[in-house]
């Protein structure tokens, strides 16, 4: 413990002295911030060189091993760093799939050249990955993908179309599946595969959303020759890189939308008290603050129940089906958040464009129809809800 206590204090001088004057304050949501890659566009220098910093310490992501850009930090030394940056409101300095999503499956199932190839330049915020998974007849059932992969030596030439790509326009490296043996049944013919965005044959489109804004593109492959090398695990074995894949993309999409969110959010109560009347700060209606205060007691039960999953993972317990239980909870429970706060702000959630409603307003419906879409992405409610019968409450077929 004195060890741990030194570490803290040495860790939030570290961070008085060394973070931008700027930063400081500055915390964002979960994915709100820098996503880093060769495209990316910095809101001001500090925020450069708050990733250089925290880079160069090995802290953009901290429990990683030193060798791939970490900071080997152990589990309890990162939730102290996790700890002192909420309070000192630091925002994380880099954000993104590639260290939320591939960087773990790197760690997991990568060879050393893979690691020693992708991992640094995650830390260094130098790349940035999206994901190739669904397709146009394969969403739910991804198992049923036909992006296929032809053997040529010591490459694949894939062929096909992936859907609902987020960032893929902003994307420079995509992780994907692909059907490299079409004989065997669907999960055993697949293969998971690290394919640069900028090879000869990759073209992206964006998708437009009902909500005016979308992440979502698509991606096409028309022959696109993609080394062996990029192989990660074995050909035809990708099924098992996939679900692991998919269970840190689950508590990730959880986290964001449920456990994780927040930063300079505003409260319920807050976004309520601008619209409806109030005594002294407390609200009038009781019934809302009765919907304020289950909304908020879950928020916080729910985001303490994925840190401990977090804890654990950080301790190398590998994400199970209860990353499913997650992502069910955490995504309706933003789209409860997001239909109280159009209900609350009445007629000025209505607004879309134009004069009348102020910049946030605008946003909210929005957000409301956006928060829809996050019962899809990822796997649906109803494909979670089998898993977890499955494999959480044993229940038959």
């Amino acid at each position: 413990m004195a060890d741990l206590e030194k570490f803290r204090s040495d860790t939030r001088s570290w961070l008085e002295a060394n973070a931008p004057k700027s930063m400081f304050g500055a915390r964002g949501g979960a994915l709100e911030g820098v996503w880093g890659g060769k495209k990316a566009v910095y809101q001001d220098p500090d925020r450069k060189l708050w990733l250089d910093i925290m880079a160069e310490k090995g802290w953009t992501s901290p429990t990683w091993p030193t060798e791939y850009g970490g900071g080997g930090l152990s589990r309890d030394e990162a939730k102290i760093l996790a700890q002192e940056m909420r309070g000192l409101k630091l925002p994380a300095p880099l954000v993104g799939f590639g260290l939320t999503m591939i960087g773990p499956t790197l760690l997991q199932y990568g060879n050393e050249e893979q690691k020693k190839e992708h991992l640094p330049r995650v830390c260094r915020g130098e790349i940035r990955w999206c994901q190739g998974y669904s397709e146009p007849d394969a969403g739910s059932d991804l198992a049923a993908l036909q992006c296929k992969a032809v053997d040529d030596g010591d490459h694949f030439v894939i062929t096909g179309t992936k859907v609902w790509t987020s960032y893929a326009d902003l994307s420079d490296w995509i992780f994907s599946l692909v059907r490299s043996d079409p004989s065997v049944k669907k999960q055993a013919g697949i293969t998971f595969i690290l394919i640069d965005m900028e090879s000869p044959g990759v073209t992206v489109r964006p998708i437009q959303l009902i909500s005016g804004a979308s992440p979502f593109c698509e991606t096409y492959f028309e022959n696109v020759r993609v080394p062996k090398a990029n192989v990660v695990g074995k050909i035809n074995g990708g099924w098992t890189v996939a679900k692991a894949l998919l269970g840190h993309e689950r508590t990730m999409i959880a986290d964001t939308f449920g456990g994780g969110a927040g930063g300079r959010r505003k409260t319920l109560a807050e976004h309520a008290r601008r619209y409806l009347p109030s005594v002294e700060g407390k609200l009038s209606d009781p019934v809302i603050r009765d919907e304020i205060a289950r909304i908020e007691l879950d928020a916080r039960a729910f985001a303490l129940t994925v840190q401990r999953t977090r804890d654990g993972a950080k301790a190398g317990h590998k994400p199970g089906p209860e990353s499913s239980l997650f992502k069910v909870y955490g995504t309706e429970l933003n789209m409860r958040r997001q239909e109280l706060m159009v209900r609350i702000a009445g007629p000025q959630a209505l607004g879309w464009e134009g004069e009348g409603f102020e910049e946030d307003e605008l946003s909210l419906t929005r957000d409301w129809l956006r928060s829809r879409g996050n019962a899809l992405e990822g796997g649906s409610s109803e494909i979670q809800r089998n898993i977890i019968a499955k494999r959480v409450l044993g229940l038959p077929d």
